[in-house]
């Protein structure tokens, strides 16, 4: 099934900007188990809205399936960058939000409470997560000490009447790479209003559009992320809950991400989010040509990857990939890199080792199946962490080479 309006606007007025193919769930990986299985796969698409500029994907999926029918195995403490950013996160917020110690917390799609860890280890007990993986939920619990409440934002938002009338709603609500997963993101802002107090902040971040465009990248594309959020669609959205951007600013994760600080006033544009606003409309982004172009690109730079692939390919050379994330399985799927081109993926999770990623299963181990190899390639798939895994691998295996996205070889 396909949305035909705006999940913002609801306007009919939605143009075809993406086309990648058949995709299956990008952050579900395939255990021994279930290898006899074959994946759902949907059209991997997005839309532009005209009207207000919402740019969502156009097929519809379910998030039971995206979400719960398997383990979810995307960890927040899952390398040492990914703890380092959010040890800063809770330092920085914490501190533009000036939040009492016993001031109620909420983190909606906490994972493994690492971030609300940090916030504990900041002073603030009062820490609550919600998250829909009952794993995730159980190694916050164990791991970390915080309670998470297992299910999706909006049904956990029915049940929590409580929260809503009285003092003890919250002051802080976060919510970080998964504001952009909801089907449903007007309600899921006009629940985060509801829980809110009238001097409370909401925090989030997620990976900017413009970015993945100046940079040419498509793979933080795919159905688990339904839309994809600009300056301008933040404004546009927040406001229909009565809640205004007080701070914006772009931070560097997943290669380039939004943080917005968010409370209760009537809508207002500040110079920095203006200034990014008008940067957004200057360099295209509402526009449909600029993806006409983006795709074109897009497509050249995977023949071109694919010509350097079959060339080693060709003269008996081994590939790994390097990094079981979603986006890389974006990447995989969009080239067609199977197991019979790619020998593993590597993962520093042990929630990802053993199993396989989705279609191309392609079986996913830890770095150190480097150390077999007298000659090996590898594509390093978390590009936005290259370096810092370039570092790890010649240290296991100082012959490898690293081919990059583009195609090109790097020693």
């Amino acid at each position: 099934m396909f949305r035909n309006t705006c999940l913002v606007c609801e306007s009919n007025q939605t143009k075809r900007i993406i086309d990648l193919g058949m995709h299956p769930f990008a952050d579900t990986f395939v255990s021994q188990e279930f290898l006899s299985l074959s994946e759902q796969v949907y059209p991997l698409q997005c839309d532009l809205c005209e009207e207000c500029g919402q740019i969502q994907t156009s097929c519809i999926t379910n998030p039971y399936d995206r979400y719960s029918a398997r383990d979810y195995s995307y960890t927040s403490a899952n390398s040492s960058f990914s703890k380092n950013h959010w040890k800063e996160y809770a330092e920085e917020v914490s501190k533009n939000v000036s939040l009492e110690t016993d001031s109620l917390i909420v983190e909606i799609g906490s994972n493994d409470g690492y971030l609300l860890k940090q916030l504990k280890d900041l002073g603030f007990e009062n820490c609550i997560g919600i998250d829909p993986s009952a794993t995730m939920a159980n190694e916050a619990k164990e791991k970390h000490g915080v309670e998470t409440i297992v299910g999706l934002f909006e049904d956990v938002d029915l049940a929590c009447e409580d929260w809503k009338n009285s003092d003890s709603r919250c002051s802080l609500i976060i919510a970080n790479n998964v504001f952009n997963h909801s089907n449903n993101p007007v309600g899921m802002i006009n629940g985060v209003a509801k829980l809110l107090k009238e001097d409370g902040y909401f925090v989030y971040e997620l990976p900017y559009w413009l970015t993945l465009l100046k940079t040419n990248k498509f793979d933080q594309i795919y159905h688990e992320h339904v839309s994809y959020f600009t300056a301008t669609s933040s404004y546009n959205l927040l406001k229909k809950a009565g809640l205004s951007i007080v701070k914006i600013e772009v931070v560097d994760y997943h290669g380039g991400s939004l943080r917005v600080y968010a409370k209760k006033s009537a809508p207002a544009i500040n110079d920095e989010l203006k200034q990014m606003m008008a940067e957004e409309r200057t360099y295209g982004v509402f526009s449909v040509d600029t993806y006409e172009e983006y795709m074109r690109s897009v497509i050249e730079q995977r023949d071109k990857f694919m010509i350097n692939l079959y060339d080693i390919k060709l003269s008996g050379g081994s590939i790994i990939g390097v990094g079981a994330a979603a986006k890389g399985n974006t990447f995989l799927n969009f080239y067609n890199l199977d197991n019979s081109l790619l020998d593993y993926v590597t993962d520093s999770s042990r929630f990802k080792q053993g199993k396989f990623t989705p279609l191309t299963r392609i079986p996913i181990q830890s770095d150190e199946v480097f150390r077999k190899y007298n000659e090996v390639y590898a594509v390093i798939l978390s590009w936005n962490i290259a370096d810092k895994l370039k570092g790890i691998l010649t240290k296991i295996n100082p012959k490898v080479k690293f081919i990059t996205l583009e195609g090109s070889l790097n020693d």
